[in-house]
């Protein structure tokens, strides 16, 4: 990935096929939303590297993703691993050319990916946050997971304050690994999600599951089965996290209610599409199930 380091702030080179446009309508995308803020076009986020924790204020210029520093000023070392996290959130090393080339061929991704140009798989780079936000997703619809994420992030993650506003870092799993379920109870979260999070916690803690240690597994199989042997993670759970964290492409939640919902809509069925239908349709995807899930997730927030 090419980037410049200036004196005050430091300069990333997207990809060709990259949209700012589309990757911010996917950040603004709910309004409960607590560990990222855009004002207009701008996006601030919250990073922490090496226990310090940096504002980042990310913008636009010249189709360059321009990061600025509002508050500290990282380190050179710091400075690449803010890149290295930025990379993998907008997922700007994978070439989707070839995607594209994929779908054209493909009648129900290639008007999506024309409409979309440019959207990449908005990831979620640290693990724990990745499980637990999959967890809390489970089986609610996700205005009421928002809520939840947002009393989770404000009573046990970390803050600052810039121009009056607080922005805001995910707890780590050390500090959720020393809570008890009443903890998680009282900010209505139920008592096997409670549980779930806290049992995660700590096996992050002590260092038996690690996004390092996934990647060590041979394939994608291998990685979704490490996961589902977690209390608490099902099927659709581990295939989000592989998605979302592990940049897996193969990965391919099919029981999904928002992808059989948009295949409803884009197919106009009058009912949702059945798993075996799904798989028929998805024969042509064949190492890009999770960008065309990601895109076909995008055509359900038209209005945003």
């Amino acid at each position: 990935m090419n980037w410049i380091n200036h004196l005050d702030y430091l300069e990333i080179e997207p990809p060709k096929e990259f949209n700012f446009t589309e990757c911010w309508t996917f950040l603004k995308r709910s309004n409960q939303e607590i560990l990222h803020h855009i004002e207009v076009d701008v996006l601030f986020k919250l990073l922490k590297v090496n226990d310090q924790l940096f504002l980042c204020r990310i913008s636009e210029q010249a189709h360059k993703m321009k990061v600025e520093f509002p508050m500290d000023q990282p380190s050179a070392n710091e400075r690449e691993s803010i890149v290295q996290y930025l990379t993998e959130w907008f997922d700007l090393e994978t070439d989707l050319a070839c995607f594209y080339k994929m779908a054209n061929k493909d009648n129900i991704l290639q008007p999506l990916t024309e409409k979309y140009s440019g959207l990449r798989l908005i990831g979620i780079p640290d693990l724990f946050e990745a499980l637990v936000w999959a967890i809390i997703g489970q089986q609610i619809n996700l205005t009421f997971a928002y809520t939840l994420k947002k009393r989770f992030v404000e009573h046990f993650g970390k803050s600052v304050v810039f121009e009056r506003k607080s922005f805001w870092i995910f707890p780590t799993p050390e500090k959720i690994a020393a809570i008890q379920v009443g903890d998680l109870r009282i900010l209505q979260f139920t008592q096997r999600k409670s549980e779930y999070i806290i049992d995660i916690a700590k096996s992050m803690a002590n260092g038996q599951l690690t996004k390092e240690l996934l990647r060590l597994k041979k394939d994608y199989e291998d990685m979704k089965k490490s996961l589902m042997a977690i209390r608490g993670i099902g099927a659709w759970t581990a295939d989000y996290v592989l998605m979302k964290c592990l940049q897996e492409r193969y990965a391919f939640p099919i029981a999904d209610v928002g992808l059989h919902n948009a295949l409803k809509m884009q197919l106009a069925l009058e009912r949702k599409p059945t798993i075996e239908e799904i798989t028929c349709y998805a024969k042509h995807w064949q190492g890009w199930q999770a960008y065309a899930t990601f895109y076909l997730w995008r055509s359900l927030y038209e209005t945003v």
